[in-house]
């Protein structure tokens, strides 16, 4: 179970994460809509996972992992800045399909429900 430190570590990393991927400026983050869908962080602040998402499919969540993973230093730097912190944890990126998943079971959900409605009439 993790800490409340750690995990209020986690959501202000979230929020500066995804402050941070909207001001940068590499084609491969900006040319879709990223999502960062949740941090992970060890209980000692050393580590994090950030899982990321994109409206577009996984493979290019993919391709925006990899240009993230090549500035995460910029991004440990950033973090360690904007949340006052001494050490800032080691950044790795994961792609995520959840919100593509999410999409996909919300037009499910909204078909059945207009069949449910075609026999109810």
């Amino acid at each position: 179970m993790t800490n409340f430190k750690s995990s209020r570590t986690a959501e202000d990393m979230k929020r500066e994460i995804t402050a941070l991927i909207r001001e940068m400026k590499d084609p491969r983050i900006t040319s879709s809509i990223l999502t960062v869908v949740r941090v992970e962080v060890t209980s000692d602040l050393s580590f994090a996972k950030v899982y990321v998402s994109s409206m577009d499919g996984l493979e290019t969540a993919q391709t925006a992992v990899k240009a993230l993973q090549a500035a995460s230093g910029f991004i440990r730097r950033e973090l360690g800045v904007r949340l006052k912190i001494r050490k800032a944890p080691e950044i790795k990126f994961i792609a995520d399909d959840s919100v593509v998943k999410t999409i996909e079971m919300f037009a499910k959900l909204k078909k059945s429900e207009t069949e449910a409605k075609d026999h109810a009439d």
